[in-house]
């Protein structure tokens, strides 16, 4: 018998759709638990924030380059069992680190090589699991599955980054340790599931036209580049994330227990918002609220750069946070709902590379610009340019300002890149 309960709808108390979000809870956990140990141990070590800037690009370059070859992976091959070695791959790392750290032998040059092999990991993890997760519910309810799973991963990101800076206080063996067993747990979770809508097998046979086809599907979708873009510059330039050491450290005075905090404050509002998201989706203006909730990331970013109160950074992160996961939903919806299945993995392949080059390379752009004009300044004149961002996008794309609900577009054809006869 149905659920009367518009809320609940059926599909997303399938058991096939928690499992899922349990493994990616666990997943984000153990990889931010991951994440802060080697920003704060890197620190350590270097007292540098060019170094810690290398480390987010020594995770970007390697989602860069496979970009195209995750996409076709993620089309041709199981996508659970993509994500199952790449979450053993990032296993086998956490433990390489404890063995490294307990026994002295971490030098700047191994942590970077671990970070490259995160950042290969992590290549596949995101967009094979985006393109997963349409297997596992129907297209009606995909929308409120996204913010639900999105409620679940900010739990593992909130609790992750607060669970590592706790556990460093025993050493950064014990982090790395405990991030093994996270993705241990993440791994059984995701071996008990079945889609319960097999992907469909893509049309086009291997090669380059089949490898690019991500590219130009989002490049005949100007509501998609759009959003993806802007998703792209903003935290390319707003991104404080690699400087939050710093900021622990030497500005706030907080530790790494401070900084455990700081990593997780932004989750905490994207949970609260992805959970107001999942009982009362954006329905009407969804472009212009999309604009709305990244100028709010930028003048909070703005915020957090010019404080000097622990609470005040923790409460400017929080909105931050929550005004990121409007922008995450709005354009996670736009990507998947007008997708074809046979293409998801190659789409969300170039749309993850997006989102790491604004994570990654964003950490590498703040380390930069941190060591020529300092860790304050560089904060400001991100946010500053994020704002300078929204209204540039605005103008350049009106179909994405202008959009009014996620649920109006139908799936467009794929796109070639050649003619047909």
């Amino acid at each position: 018998m149905r659920d009367a309960n518009p809320h609940n709808p059926p599909t997303l108390r399938d058991t096939h759709f928690p499992r899922f979000v349990w493994s990616q809870t666990y997943d984000l956990l153990a990889y931010n638990m991951l994440t802060v140990a080697v920003g704060w141990q890197v620190y350590d070590l270097t007292r540098s924030a060019l170094t810690l800037g290398l480390v987010g690009l020594a995770q970007f370059l390697p989602q860069f380059l496979l970009t195209l070859v995750v996409g076709q992976v993620a089309d041709r091959f199981e996508r659970r069992r993509v994500i199952m070695v790449c979450q053993t791959t990032l296993l086998l790392t956490c433990v390489a680190l404890a063995l490294g750290s307990r026994h002295g032998l971490l030098t700047e040059p191994a942590m970077l090589a671990c970070a490259v092999v995160m950042g290969a990991a992590r290549a596949f993890v995101h967009p094979t699991m985006a393109a997963y997760l349409p297997s596992l519910v129907s297209g009606r309810d995909l929308p409120r599955a996204l913010a639900l799973s999105s409620s679940a991963r900010q739990c593992g990101i909130i609790i992750g980054p607060a669970l590592g800076g706790a556990l460093y206080a025993l050493g950064p063996q014990a982090v790395y340790l405990v991030g093994a067993l996270g993705f241990a747990l993440a791994i059984g979770a995701l071996a008990t599931i079945r889609a319960t809508r097999p992907a469909a097998a893509p049309a086009e046979k291997p090669g380059l036209h089949f490898l690019l086809g991500g590219v130009a599907y989002i490049k005949s979708h100007p509501e998609i580049l759009g959003a993806i873009s802007l998703d792209l510059f903003s935290v390319l330039l707003g991104g404080a994330t690699a400087l939050l050491p710093i900021f622990a450290r030497d500005i706030l005075d907080v530790g790494p227990m401070g900084l455990g905090l700081l990593r997780g404050a932004p989750a905490a509002g994207a949970v609260v918002m992805s959970l107001l998201l999942a009982r009362s989706p954006i329905t009407h203006n969804a472009g212009r609220k999309m604009f709305a909730a990244v100028a709010v990331f930028g003048l909070c970013t703005i915020a957090f750069g010019l404080s000097r109160s622990f609470a005040l950074s923790l409460a400017s992160l929080v909105v931050l946070g929550a005004a990121d996961m409007v922008s995450v939903v709005v354009r996670a919806s736009l990507v998947q709902l007008e997708t074809p299945d046979g293409m998801r993995g190659r789409v969300s392949a170039v749309n993850s590379m997006f989102i790491g080059t604004s994570n990654q390379l964003g950490e590498f752009e703040s380390g930069v610009t941190a060591a020529w004009f300092g860790a304050v300044p560089a904060v400001v004149l991100g946010g500053a340019c994020t704002l300078l961002v929204v209204l540039t996008w605005m103008r350049l794309f009106p179909a994405l300002r202008d959009r009014e609900s996620l649920l109006t577009a139908t799936t467009s054809p794929v796109p070639t890149l050649r003619a047909t006869k």
